[in-house]
């Protein structure tokens, strides 16, 4: 015990007098590890405590307090009383001991143990003895991180204090202007207003000591290592403003006051505010100033430049007129609300008579964010506004007048929010505001009928405002537009307003829509004379496009579809027979239509069974019949057969089987794999065909039938991989071989990429692996036979396998990689290698896509990027001359495709390579890299301005390419270098201007306009306000 008290006073007296702070430390940890007590090191600080020096005693009060910021956590009740009083009574003593007492009190106010009232002691000695403002910063923060503490720990008894505790904090916070002391005093103030602390006769003082700060007027300094901002200011300053109802009669008179300020940050913020306010107050805090808030609001919205400020005073007014709507009335109250609402309608209705003026539109969206707060006030506003409305658009001629009147009429109409069980404010002007519409949609003006097809869709988005009555009447107008008007934007708003119609009521659309779009689709057009054919077949073509894009708009309903799309498959089965004839265009427009209703058609399944029973079995009967029939007797080829055709059907049947439920997808995939691998057309409508089909198979001539294995791609590839694919092994065996040793390319390509979507989905194991090996070692042995007639075949084998088990992370991948690698020396599939990398490292549309299902592992690029960087610079220092671009623009394919993180973190290492590749002849190599290169400029690492004198030349060259993409990719990277720091590139400014010269005179307006873009920056290079 001698040697640790002879060790307490060592530390002791090295600290005080020997100004060692790291003692503290040491203390500390003695304490923690029980050598001598709290109290003993207050005992041995006995002499310096009582010094006449303050300096001395302010010293070993300091000891004192870094022991307990890191020993509060053991110390005993009796402990903390003693040494409260003891700090408390230091309180009283010489200034320079203050900060050291203030900190060993914040160390106490975080001890569990603090005995019972010793929070209100400590507060009143604080408030009583100490003059916050007074102090440093950091002091000032201990007090308020003190209080802080206490109000977490000890909130009973601090309310006990009443409204002293109030006082006092509002003592110590006034004058307060360092932002990260006002975090703290924010703080403090939102917990008083939100937890209910007594405010007493201190009610403005505490809101005068904080709204002295409104609005925030706070722009934190460069690099600033605090990093308070000024919206945290404004959020925490907010949450005292509007924390209690108490603070409105206070809070509303600077709000108006603000809003009559000049900056524009005040009145947005004044704005928030008073929303932020009148959601938690009642009618009766706010009926005073109802008139200074709508005259603020109603100036910031009519007078306004800033759409900010418009939009919180138009969410203001909204605010407001709820707070006024949930008043409960009775006999002897005053309707808050229908006051409010009157001093609106006087300010704002006659505006809406003036349809030219500028004023209408401010005083529309007024009125209609005075509606939208609540039904109570949607009641009033539109018994109001509606009538004079219809009665101004009934009373005038004028077309762009009515059509200012029919959108103020939508606005109003999207404004209004009604529950469920609640009659529409509107429901009275049903038969008025249909009126309305369906005369627009009679007018020859193309923007009022756009219009008023808007208003209608915005009518069927609300409660009963449209009866089936009306919703037929709808129809008929809408299909006299489709089939007559010729303005493509009519068309697109018809079609819009059509679908949004189908949702609410679908069959008007049965009954009348789609019979007349039948009509139309299988009618002919009329006899011209030869002057009028051409324009007679492009008008009618037109026609028939708007049709298929209806069809596809209204088929929302499982009944809908089951009567749309017999139509649809009847234009398919028309185009194949040649009944009617279709251009390959509007087949394609009828595939397209088909996906459309494949991914809108409600999920149910109804739905399904349609698709399983009907759509998908009529698709392959068509596409079937296309490929036996080949060349018929007259020399006419089915449309069916041409590739844009059925690369149109893949995507009708891939949706479909990504909806199904997964006992009709694994029904269609059983179906569909019979049909491919014995020829089973028993569920073909029209069952008609030969019953030796071998669709899988390598025949002479028959390549219309090895090209529908696209179709088994769309199916098969798309399922979920819960869903079991039948005869999996020998279907990829036949894949495997119709890819390796067919001659068409749709028909090789599409069922290597069946077989690359089949493997990503397999399960994992030893069956997978031994496929794959086998896979490999045939591909591998026709590439590597450089007289084999199926090299390509195999190449593109190879491509789709390795994407896709370098997608899911297969330890086989980099097998095949490799042999890729290798390949970028080939003679003939060299330049054809280094392109497959970008299709190993871009998301593919119609296969080995989340949208597929397929296996999919995160961060794979990087992946394959860190494992083969190397390989790649290898290869390239290794190939001769000729080779070299094709490593080049692997390279630039594979760095493209990197996130920019990734990008700025490995660009050092390659970008010897990258500037190798500005230079490379081949014009792919140079837009590739040019097209890596121009994000990570935007924040160029130190590496890239170290190579600036290369970098400039090289793009400076390129700006006089043949090809004119990479003259505007050079363009831009010039103009982006600009933003570098001006120190770094300034000596280059002369250079680049005389080469810019030239591409300001190219024949191209798109390059005149980068080159213009690019050497105006460079000519405000240095100057002031330049970059």
């Amino acid at each position: 015990m001698a040697a640790d008290s002879i060790v307490l006073l060592s530390l002791v007296e090295e600290f005080v007098s020997g100004l060692q702070d790291s003692k503290a430390k040491d203390a500390a940890t003695c304490v923690k590890d029980g050598q001598f007590t709290i109290l003993e090191l207050v005992e041995a600080l006995g002499l310096s405590l009582t010094s006449s020096q303050p300096h001395t005693r302010a010293r070993a009060v300091q000891l004192l307090s870094e022991v307990l910021h890191d020993c509060y956590g053991g110390l005993t009740e009796r402990e903390v009383e003693v040494l409260i009083a003891f700090y408390e009574n230091r309180l009283k003593d010489h200034y320079v001991i203050t900060p050291a007492v203030l900190q060993g009190l914040r160390a106490l106010t975080k001890c569990t143990v603090l005995p019972p009232g010793s929070a209100v002691s400590m507060l009143r000695s604080l408030f009583q003895d100490v003059h916050v403002q007074s102090l440093m910063l950091g002091e000032r923060a201990c007090v308020y991180n003190m209080l802080i503490n206490l109000m977490a720990t000890r909130e009973a008894e601090l309310k006990g204090l009443g409204a002293d505790f109030v006082f006092g904090f509002v003592q110590s916070m006034d004058g307060e202007r360092d932002p990260r002391n006002l975090l703290l005093a924010f703080q403090i103030a939102r917990t008083i207003v939100l937890r209910g602390y007594d405010l007493g006769k201190f009610t403005e003082e505490l809101f005068e000591v904080t709204s002295c700060y409104f609005p925030i007027d706070f722009s934190p300094p460069p690099n600033d290592p605090h990093g308070i901002t000024r919206e945290e200011l404004v959020q925490m300053l907010r949450d005292v403003l509007t924390g209690t109802a108490r603070f409105a009669e206070f809070l509303l008179p600077l709000i108006i006051e603000k809003l009559d300020s000049d900056v524009q940050s005040a009145k947005l913020d004044s704005l928030q505010t008073l929303i932020a306010g009148v959601s938690k107050y009642e009618h009766k805090d706010v009926a005073e100033y109802l008139e200074g808030l709508w005259a603020s609001l109603r100036r910031e919205v009519f007078q306004t430049a800033s759409e900010k400020i418009e939009a919180a005073g138009l969410a203001a007014l909204t605010a407001l007129t709820s707070c006024l709507s949930r008043s409960v009335l009775n006999s002897d109250s005053e309707d808050s609300l229908s006051t409010f609402l009157q001093l609106v309608l006087t300010d704002c209705r006659h505006h809406l008579c003036e349809p030219d003026l500028k004023l209408v539109w401010p005083s529309a969206k007024l009125l209609q964010a005075a509606c939208s707060a609540s039904n109570r006030a949607s009641h009033v506003v539109a018994d109001a506004v509606m009538p004079a409305l219809i009665e101004q658009y009934n009373g005038t001629a004028q077309c762009s007048q009515r059509r200012t009147l029919l959108e103020v009429v939508q606005q109003f109409v999207q404004s209004v929010k009604t529950c469920e069980n609640e009659e529409s404010a509107f429901s009275a002007f049903r038969p008025p505001l249909c009126s309305m519409v369906f005369s627009a949609l009679t007018e020859t003006n193309a923007s009022l009928q756009i219009t008023a097809t808007s208003v209608l869709t915005s009518l069927a988005q609300q409660n009963d405002l449209l009866l089936d009555s009306d919703v037929e009447l709808a129809v008929d107008h809408l299909t006299r537009l489709l089939l007559t008007k010729e303005d493509e934007r009519v068309s697109l708003a018809v079609v819009e307003c059509a679908g949004a119609l189908a949702e609410l009521s679908s069959a008007a659309f049965v009954t009348n829509l789609i019979p007349r779009l039948k009509e139309e689709l299988f009618s002919k057009p009329t006899d011209q004379n030869d002057s009028s054919e051409a324009s007679e077949k492009h008008s009618h073509h037109a026609v028939r496009q708007r049709c298929l894009s209806a069809l596809a708009a209204v088929s929302t309903q499982p009944g809908v579809v089951q009567e749309s799309a017999p139509v649809l498959l009847e234009v398919l089965g028309s185009a194949h027979t040649g009944g009617f004839v279709f251009s390959v265009e509007e087949v394609v427009a009828a595939c397209g239509s088909l996906r459309r209703i494949a991914e809108r058609v409600q999920d149910t399944e109804e739905t399904g069974r349609c698709f399983h029973d009907i759509i998908i079995p009529r698709l392959l009967s068509l596409a079937l019949q296309a490929a036996l029939q080949g060349e018929g007797s007259t020399g006419r080829r089915s449309p069916l057969l041409q590739e844009l055709v059925l690369a149109a059907m893949v995507p009708v049947i891939s949706t479909s089987c990504f909806r199904l439920q997964p006992t009709l997808a694994e029904q269609t995939a059983t179906r569909l794999v019979s049909l491919f691998l014995d020829g089973d057309v028993s569920f073909l409508p029209d069952n008609s065909f030969p019953s030796n089909l071998q669709l899988l198979k390598q025949q002479e001539d028959s390549w219309s039938q090895s090209q529908m294995v696209c179709l088994l791609l769309g199916c098969v590839c798309s399922l979920p991989r819960t869903v079991e694919v039948p005869r999996l092994d020998e279907l990829m065996t036949q894949l495997e071989e119709m890819s390796c040793t067919c001659s068409h390319l749709l028909s090789y390509t599409s069922a290597a990429k069946c077989f690359a979507g089949l493997a990503n989905k397999r399960a994992p194991g030893e069956s997978l692996d031994c496929l794959i090996q086998r896979t490999t070692k045939r591909v591998c042995s026709e590439l590597d036979c450089a007289s084999s007639p199926v090299r390509t075949q195999a190449f593109t084998l190879l491509i789709w396998v390795a994407k896709a088990l370098l997608l899911r992370y297969h330890p086989l991948y980099s097998t095949l990689t490799d042999k890729l690698f290798s390949l970028l020396d080939d003679a003939d599939l060299g330049p054809a290698a280094a392109d497959a990398f970008w299709l190993l490292m871009s998301d593919s549309p119609d296969i080995l896509n989340r949208g597929c299902h397929a296996d999919i592992r995160i961060m794979y690029r990087q992946r394959f990027f860190s494992e083969n960087s190397a390989k790649l610079v290898q290869g390239f220092n290794a190939a001769p001359q000729e080779k070299k671009p094709n490593y080049l623009k692997a390279l630039s394919n594979i760095v493209n495709k990197l996130p920019k993180q990734v990008q700025l973190t490995e660009l050092p290492a390659l970008l010897s390579l990258l500037l190798e590749a500005l230079s490379c002849p081949d014009h792919g190599v140079q837009l590739s890299t040019l097209s890596c290169l121009q994000p990570v400029l935007i924040e160029p690492p130190p590496a890239l301005i170290q190579q600036l004198e290369a970098l400039v030349g090289r793009l400076l060259g390129l700006t006089s390419s043949a090809v004119m993409s990479v003259r505007i990719a050079s363009l831009r990277c010039i103009h982006s270098i600009s933003c570098f720091p001006a120190h770094e590139v300034l000596p280059f400014r002369a250079r680049v201007l005389r080469a810019l010269s030239r591409p300001l005179d190219d024949h191209k307006r798109l390059v005149r306009r980068e080159a213009v873009r690019a050497r105006a920056e460079w000519f405000l290079l240095g100057s002031p306000g330049g970059s």
